[in-house]
């Protein structure tokens, strides 16, 4: 190897090291999402005001004192969805009377077809208690940024962009908050009830 090309390597692997440590410093690598080293707290949550599945206003302070469950979705998701809310409604039944001190919600991507009405119907499939939180189109956004969460509308005929016949791409991530509404940890679409109401129990 001649003195030019190893210094390329040399430059190539240091780039590639320097990409790992940053990675792993602000938790890519961790099936938590927490930084190593930190305390564990995440820029991850934030303050949310949107309307329930009652049609009354609902801020995220006054769910303080209990844990939140949180996910971010749509009720016309055709498996996604409805697979994340019942793994959450899952591991909270096992948690038995533990599970008061969680609070589930479920917050919509999609508020021009989620009304209250069609929520309130769509959350009796779940756990008793869960809350169905909509709201206009830029307090969703505001809430699902806070979130890190992905979202976009894809219609099913790219020809008719404004068809009512449309699914939505979204992040699929159940967000564990604490008492004080800060990041604990999150749950991708691989992890059971079982591997879920664990985790929920250290915390409570």
């Amino acid at each position: 190897m001649n003195l030019s090309a190893f210094r390329t390597a040399s430059l190539v692997a240091i780039a590639v090291l320097a990409a790992v440590l940053i990675s792993w410093q602000f938790g890519l690598f961790s099936p938590d999402g927490r930084r190593a080293g930190s305390s564990g707290i995440a820029k991850i949550g934030g303050p949310f005001e949107l309307t329930d599945h009652d049609g009354r206003l609902r801020n995220s302070a006054e769910f303080q004192g209990r844990f939140m469950l949180i996910y971010f979705g749509y009720s016309y998701c055709p498996d996604v969805c409805p697979t994340a809310l019942q793994i959450m409604s899952t591991a909270l039944q096992s948690l038995g009377d533990r599970a008061k001190a969680v609070q589930p919600i479920f917050i919509t991507v999609d508020p021009t077809r989620d009304t209250p009405a069609h929520l309130k119907e769509y959350v009796k499939n779940f756990y008793p208690g869960m809350i169905g939180l909509t709201g206009d189109e830029k307090l969703i956004k505001a809430a699902a940024k806070n979130y890190r969460i992905y979202y976009a509308k894809a219609p099913q005929d790219k020809s008719k962009p404004d068809a009512d016949d449309y699914l939505m791409d979204h992040s699929s991530i159940v967000f564990l908050m604490d008492r004080k509404g800060r990041y604990v940890t999150h749950f991708s679409h691989q992890t059971n009830a079982e591997a879920m109401a664990k985790m929920i129990a250290k915390q409570l």
